[in-house]
């Protein structure tokens, strides 16, 4: 297998958050690049082309023939902008842990809030749920996409500001998009979500068949 695995961490996050998905991905033969960007420095437009950009690089010196990616968070984000820039034939599929696809309303309620800039940079400003903010700008998905939500939140205060089921910072109904290709909720709260055991199962079954392995009783 010559596939290349691309890990992106989310809004103020490092590499390191991904380490246990970059160990468990190479054991399955996978090369993995685990991708540690400047999140909190430009916004999504600059964020997209640094970090996917670095990532498809990697990939490509090791001449893999299809390149996936593994998200957290913003890191959907920036997969979904870079691609609507650019057309690629080696594209495979795409995971998305708890990702804001319909933009998060802790954003919206938030982003005037003193020090919000200061610690999530121009990208948290970005990620709103208004017309005019990035992920309502970006339209459906037309790649293989399979999204996780969670439905544990460790931040009460925050899940006040979210509707319905939601992990603390992405409500259930704000991960989903158009184009996806399957979608699964489990019990697993945002910040850790990355490193929980049944979700790397997922994530690995996914890049593997296209779908998730769904046991009902495991679903929120």
């Amino acid at each position: 297998m010559n596939e290349c695995v691309v890990l992106l961490h989310g809004l103020a996050r490092t590499a390191d958050s991904m380490r246990t998905l970059d160990k468990r991905l190479s054991d399955q033969g996978y090369t993995v690049v685990n991708v540690n960007y400047p999140s909190r420095k430009h916004p999504i437009e600059a964020l997209a082309e640094i970090a996917v950009g670095q990532g498809i690089a990697a990939c490509e010196k090791q001449s893999a023939s299809k390149i996936h990616f593994v998200t957290h968070s913003l890191g959907g984000i920036l997969v979904r902008f870079y691609l609507t820039m650019h057309q690629r034939d080696d594209i495979g599929r795409v995971v998305m842990l708890g990702p804001p696809n319909q933009g998060s309303e802790v954003a919206d309620k938030l982003k005037h809030a003193p020090g919000y800039e200061l610690i999530n940079g121009p990208a948290g400003m970005q990620l709103g749920t208004a017309s005019n903010d990035i992920p309502k700008l970006l339209g459906l998905v037309d790649f293989q996409l399979g999204v996780i939500a969670g439905t544990q939140s460790i931040n009460l205060l925050l899940s006040t500001m979210l509707p319905g089921k939601n992990d603390g910072k992405v409500s259930v109904e704000s991960a989903k998009v158009k184009g996806m290709q399957d979608f699964i909720s489990l019990p697993v709260t945002h910040p850790f979500i990355m490193k929980n055991a049944a979700v790397i199962e997922q994530t690995i079954y996914f890049l593997k068949h296209g779908c998730f392995n769904i046991d009902e009783s495991m679903v929120l």
